[in-house]
Parts: structure tokens; C-alpha cells; sequence
């Protein structure tokens, strides 16, 4: 029996008529309108750690090959920094607390009515031959078909190796024989074993050398320290947690051991990436197909002394984001739109393939900034957050809301609940601006948009 599950569908889809775009020519497939559509997501891995954006400390070919040949969109920002609820939100359009999944739930039959409509059957509906590898963390199950609309699925199963695995069970969907585009998620696990890492666990994804002597090692973040009014509840958060934030105490020369590790972890999911690149040029699809690569959430990475997620810092909610075309796509282009990856996914996979989004979707298609256009009608940026162990919550949620320039963050419990930041003047968001007179009113500018989201949303959270 062979390993991996091999489940196809074989009730029929409608599909949206096709609009002028680049045909689809590839060894296993008859012609298209529609272009095939490559979706590669990694986890954990915050927007800078990739060689790129200039991060001298890693090396990221793969990656770097798609920027060369794509739109990278330095404002993209994850809809909640932990992994459940941000893909609940990608795989669906909406917010996690439209969802009911804003903390890591199991997978649970009839958790989502038969009304919603996931990313698969949406790319199913229009046209498109569906596959999805690897990680899968959703609260439904993954033998569900007709909800998820992924006719190939497997390796979705966390397991020892599973990043390995990938490449080739990718290179079996491309190739198969197939009269229509093909829409395939290839979703990995690492860096995320940096979690094991700072436990100091055996890792489960891929080995790595033990840490040079930290003065070789990435040098400490300039915003280490913990800022000045941050949020009080934070800190007692980590003491809560200890199998999540196993660091509180750590001396500088662990934070710089844990940079080093995590680089390397990033560099490992990067040789797969290439894998799935190469399979996608031996199968004849390399000149027809768009490229979206992005991860679920960031990581901490020593920033104010933290690691993992669910903070609504940066460094957690800042994610890569490139959209490539590795034969036909401009020089590399640096954009600087407001990107919401739980929102905006479901919208740029129909303007490729052609069609509308459903109605319901509030988000935007990202294909305006490859084109040269703009997405900066969108003035505002909103993030939630609630801080869970697993399933388990701890009763303490978050927004956040980020303009251009200014972002503003509350929490619901706590003393200091709030913080106000410039990112142009603070990237590090070091200076909290939030008790500062001159800031008031764009502080009230900002609190008045996150209300008006928060009731167009249904979020009941008081903060």
C-alpha cells in the first residue's frame, strides 16, 4: 500500500469562463487561457529571512529566483500570527473570527457549514484541476472533498521527514495527464521546527549542525530589549506557557544561537522550494504558470526578546509575499501595498484564473501590483490575535490596525493595553507613542477605523 493518499473526486464542476491571459502549454496538458496556478507556503518564516531583502546571515537561491522574476509586496501582513487560524483565513477569505478559528483547532467534521467556500472548490468551480501537499492545520477534515475541493491531497499529516516528502509528492501531481490548468498548494513545515530548537527537541523536518560559537553567529536585533510600556500581560504570558516561550531568561548569546538555527531551518525549506521549481520545469509547466509564494506567520527571532508567534509585533506578522513568473515576469519589482494574505489570496487566484470572486470576499486581488497599478486604496490593515497553548485559550485577544505609516495595537486584558508606533521613524517599534499628546489624534483616526472594521466584521471582541 502505497504511503501517501490519493482521493479524487469524481463529481462534476462547473467552470467560469476563461479571459484572454497566457495559455498553458506544458508537457501533460492541451492548451488553456487559464494560466496554471503554483501556491508555495512555508511557516514560520518572518518577511526579512530571506537573502533578498538583503539578509546577510542566510542563503535563499529558490526564493530569490522568484523575486528575480517577480512582484515582492514588503507590506504583507498575515490575518492572525498563529498557524490554525491564519490558514482558516487563507483557505477561505475572511477573518479567523468570522471562522470561529482563532485558536489551533482539531480537525472536526461539519466544524464549517456546507455553505463555505474554500480555496480549493472555488479554483475547482473555475476550471482548474486541484491538488494540496503537506501541512494542512485546518478545523476541517482532510478526507472532506466536496468542502475543500482538493481532488489530490496528501502528506498532510505532520510526521518526521514530512518536508522531504513534498517535492516528490508535488512531482507526482504535475505529472499527471490533464485537459485543464492545474491549481496545486505545496505547504511546508519549516522553519517551524525552530520551536523544537528552543526547547532543545530532537527537530522532525531536517538535521542541523550544532551552533558555531555565537560571536559567528547572527548578530543581536537592534530591538532586543523589551520596549518601554509594553503591554504587562505579555511577559506573563511567557511565564504560562513555558513549552511555547521556553526563553524567558535567556543570556544574548542563546538569542544569537537561535538566529543561526532558524536561518538555517529557512535555508533547508528553501532546497525543497527549488525541488518543487525543478519538478515544475521537467513537467514542461515552467514557462505557464504563476508562482505565489508566502508563509503563514513570522517568528519573534530575539526581537524584543521573543520567539514564536501570536504577538502582534512585526516580526510575527510581517510575512514574505512574491507573486513570480519565472520565465515572463518583470525584474525583480519591490511593492509596497497593504497586503492581507488571509484576505487577498482567494482574490488574485480568481483575477488569474479569470473570474470573479465570490461576492462575500471583502479582500483584493494582489495582481494590481504586478501589473504596475496600485493597491493603495486600501488605506488600513487590521490583525487579530488571541493567545492559546494549542486548543486551550487564555481569555486574552488583541487588534491591531496599520496604516501606511502608524500602527496601533490593543489588547482586552492588562495593564498598558495599548501601543502606538511610527514604522517609519521606529521599525523596531521600541517607541511606544500611545500616551504621547502629539500622537492623539492620529492614535483616535485609528481607533475609529478598527471600530467601524470590527462592526463590518461581526468581531464582538471588547477592546
Amino acid at each position: 500500500m502505497d504511503r501517501r493518499t490519493f482521493i479524487k473526486n469524481t463529481s462534476a464542476a462547473g467552470a467560469l469562463t476563461a479571459m484572454p491571459g497566457i495559455s498553458i502549454f506544458g508537457n501533460n496538458a492541451e492548451s488553456s487561457e487559464q494560466p496554471n496556478i503554483l501556491f508555495i507556503m512555508t511557516d514560520q518564516q518572518m518577511a526579512t529571512a530571506m537573502s533578498h531583502r538583503g539578509n546577510k546571515w542566510l542563503k535563499t537561491p529558490n526564493m530569490d529566483r522568484l523575486a528575480e522574476k517577480g512582484t515582492t509586496f514588503t507590506k504583507a501582513y498575515c490575518p492572525q500570527p498563529l498557524c490554525g487560524p491564519c490558514r482558516s483565513s487563507m483557505l477561505t477569505g475572511k477573518y479567523p473570527h468570522e471562522m470561529k478559528a482563532t485558536v489551533n483547532l482539531p480537525e472536526k467534521d461539519g466544524y464549517w457549514g456546507r455553505d463555505v467556500k474554500v480555496m480549493g472548490k472555488i479554483m475547482k468551480k473555475a476550471g482548474y484541476d486541484t491538488g494540496y501537499v503537506g501541512k494542512w492545520h485546518l478545523p476541517i477534515p482532510v478526507s472532506d472533498i466536496d468542502l475543500h475541493g482538493f481532488d489530490f491531497i496528501t502528506n498532510t499529516k505532520r510526521r518526521d521527514w514530512q518536508d522531504a516528502s513534498i517535492p516528490a509528492d508535488c512531482g507526482d501531481f504535475l505529472k499527471k495527464k490533464r485537459k485543464q490548468p492545474f491549481f496545486l498548494v505545496a505547504s511546508f513545515i519549516n522553519p517551524h521546527d525552530i520551536c523544537e530548537f528552543a526547547r532543545g527537541q530532537k527537530l522532525r523536518m531536517d538535521e542541523i549542525e550544532t551552533p558555531p560559537p555565537y560571536d559567528q553567529c547572527p548578530p543581536l536585533p537592534d530591538n532586543l530589549e523589551i520596549p518601554e510600556g509594553e503591554p504587562s500581560f505579555v511577559r506573563e504570558m511567557h511565564l504560562k506557557s513555558p513549552k511555547q516561550y521556553p526563553t524567558v531568561g535567556w543570556k544574548d548569546e542563546k538569542w544569537r544561537h537561535y538566529s543561526w538555527a532558524y536561518y538555517r531551518l529557512v535555508e533547508k525549506v528553501d532546497h525543497y522550494v527549488g525541488l518543487v521549481l525543478e519538478s515544475l520545469e521537467r513537467n514542461g509547466y515552467l514557462d505557464n504558470t504563476i508562482i505565489v509564494f508566502t508563509s503563514d506567520h513570522g517568528d519573534g527571532n530575539g526581537s524584543h526578546r521573543l520567539n514564536q508567534k501570536q504577538i502582534l509585533y512585526e516580526e510575527a506578522t510581517n510575512v514574505p509575499f512574491i507573486i513570480s513568473h519565472l520565465t515572463k515576469g518583470k525584474a525583480r519589482v519591490n511593492d509596497t501595498s497593504l497586503v492581507n494574505t488571509g484576505l487577498d489570496l482567494i482574490p488574485t487566484f480568481c483575477d488569474y484564473a479569470g473570474g470573479k470572486q465570490p461576492s462575500e470576499l471583502k479582500g483584493m486581488s494582489a495582481q494590481y501590483g504586478v501589473k504596475g497599478t496600485s493597491l493603495n486604496e486600501r488605506k488600513y490593515l487590521f490583525m487579530e490575535t488571541e493567545f492559546a497553548e494549542n486548543a486551550k485559550s487564555f481569555g486574552i485577544t488583541g487588534r491591531a490596525v496599520r496604516g501606511d505609516r502608524y500602527k496601533y495595537i490593543v489588547y482586552s486584558k492588562g495593564d498598558n493595553r495599548e501601543q502606538l508606533f511610527d514604522l517609519y521613524n521606529d521599525p523596531g517599534e521600541m517607541n511606544d507613542l500611545s500616551d504621547n499628546p502629539d500622537y492623539a489624534e492620529k492614535k483616535a483616526e485609528l481607533i475609529v477605523a478598527l471600530k467601524q472594521w470590527q462592526n463590518e466584521t461581526n468581531d464582538q471582541v471588547n477592546i
